[in-house]
Parts: C-alpha cells; structure tokens; sequence
C-alpha cells in the first residue's frame, strides 16, 4: 500500500475509475452514461439521467490547498458571467492515499466547446459571441472574492510570475503587477462554447493580476495570427496595461518553457510577441 505522502502521478484516461463513478451515483442518486464518458487526465465527463453534466476530478492534496477547491461552487455566486447553473457536489478522501475526489453536477452546456484548448484554424464565431464573451470577462472583473487563482492547479503568485518571465525582461524593467482581479484561470477555447457563448470549468478562478485571462486566450490563438489579434483588440484594456503586458510574458512563458514540443506553431509566434512586450516595457 502506498504511503498516503507518497504522489504517483495518474492519467484518469488510463486507470480503472469504476469504483469512482459507482461512489458518484451513489451519492448523488443518479445514474451516468459511462458509454460516453469524457476522460481526461485529471477529470471525468459524463451525463446524467437527469440531464445534467457531472464532472469528476481527481486531486492531490498539495495541490488543493488552504482556500480548498470549490470553485465551481464558489462560481454559483458570479453575476452577469454565462456559466452552467451549478446544482450540487460531493467530495470524498481516496483511502490511504493523500488524494481528494470531487464531483460537481450542472446544466449541460448549450453548445459543444470552440475546439481544442489550442486552436490550429479560426471558429469564425460570429460579432454576437464576442459581445457576450466581453460581457461576461467585463463582469468576472467586478466581482468580490477572496479565492486566489490556482492556473494549472499552481496558485498565481507575485513572485510566480516574476520567476517566470524574468528571461524576457530587459534590464532595469520590474515584474511587479499592481492591479489583481478576479479570473477565470483557465481561458482557452475548449472551456467556452460556439455559436452561443457559454464559460465553464471553474474549479481554478480567483484572483489574479489583470489581464491573466486575455493573455492565456491570445496565447492559445497564436498559431491563427487573425484569431490571436481579435482577442488582443477585444480584450485590448486588459492587453494594453501593464499588469497586461506582463501577464502576455507570462502566457509566453509557457509556451515556450523547457517541456515546450518543437511543432508547436505558436512557438515562433510567442517568441515574437515576447519581443515586441520587452520592448513596449523598456519603453515605459
């Protein structure tokens, strides 16, 4: 039996998850269509016989922290943000192991995803979809919470993301952000839906400094130059700032850190924008 500080990783695409979808029906009275099931490498999708989505993830404890990892809950409250209306959930200790289980149920979306997280051609998402994702993101930024944003499951920190784009900064220009606002922290194109917009999958969001979200979006649009500079003109507040530009360097630093796949197409890209916000920061 392994010691439950012990972290193995795992691929809930691969492992046997029977047990987890029984516990889940179980406690949530439901049944799910396991033939359909959606497995990722840390989540589970699968419809209800309620017609609801129930997701399921897996979490280990160092990466759930003080704050917990309620934030699809916690996202119920948001106002003004198209989002699935959350019902319920459960969450439970896998035994013997420093892992927790959680399953949150909701509305079906309204539409399938845009794409992929990163997209390799432009959706063409017509000027209405764009209005309503500028409303929602306008919205989220006005909101009150104390949840910290937790990208990639990594809580954003000050000193995070000076560590992370201190390669791209010239001489003498400082990573200090000034301005925090609430974030979605994990805007890419697989968690939001075409033709009707629709914004899901919150487990990460809380604060962050501003302009995470359009940063990330750009970023992930950068292998379709047209795509890439319609999120920058439509989210150009939050681009243009300061904190904005350091939260693109951010997004670059992603994609073009160390694990970075050599065909990626956004890696020229990302090292050109990368260029051209060191400068714009030298300069101010």
């Amino acid at each position: 039996m392994p010691s439950p500080h012990v972290n193995i990783p795992v691929d809930l695409r691969v492992e046997s998850i029977g047990d987890v979808l029984d516990e889940v029906e179980r406690v949530l009275q439901t049944r799910l269509d396991s033939g359909a099931l959606v497995r990722k490498r840390r989540s589970l999708g699968a419809r209800s016989d309620r017609g609801t989505w129930v997701r399921i993830e897996r979490r280990r404890f160092d990466k759930i922290g003080s704050q917990g990892w309620n934030g699809t809950e916690c996202a119920a409250l948001l106002e003004g943000v198209a989002k699935p209306q959350w019902h319920r959930s459960v969450a439970w200790r896998q035994p013997a192991e420093a892992v927790m289980w959680r399953a949150d149920e909701t509305d079906l979306l309204p539409d399938a995803p845009v794409g992929s997280s990163v997209l390799a051609a432009d959706p063409a998402l017509p000027d209405d979809w764009w209005q309503a994702f500028n409303r929602s993101l306008d919205a989220l930024a006005i909101q009150q919470t104390h949840r910290v944003a937790t990208p990639d499951t990594v809580t954003i920190t000050q000193s995070g993301v000076a560590e992370a784009i201190r390669r791209f900064l010239p001489d003498g220009v400082h990573a200090t952000v000034g301005r925090w606002l609430p974030a979605h922290a994990d805007l890419n194109w697989a968690n939001m839906t075409g033709p009707e917009f629709c914004l899901f999958d919150w487990e990460d969001w809380g604060m962050a400094p501003q302009g995470l979200d359009a940063a990330s979006l750009r970023g992930n649009s950068l292998a379709v130059q047209a795509l890439a500079e319609r999120v920058r003109h439509e989210r150009r507040h939050d681009l243009e700032s300061r904190d904005g530009k350091l939260m693109t360097l951010f997004a670059c630093s992603k994609i073009l850190g160390a694990d970075a796949h050599p065909q990626d197409p956004r890696l020229e890209p990302a090292r050109r924008v990368a260029d051209q916000i060191a400068k714009e920061l030298q300069a101010d």
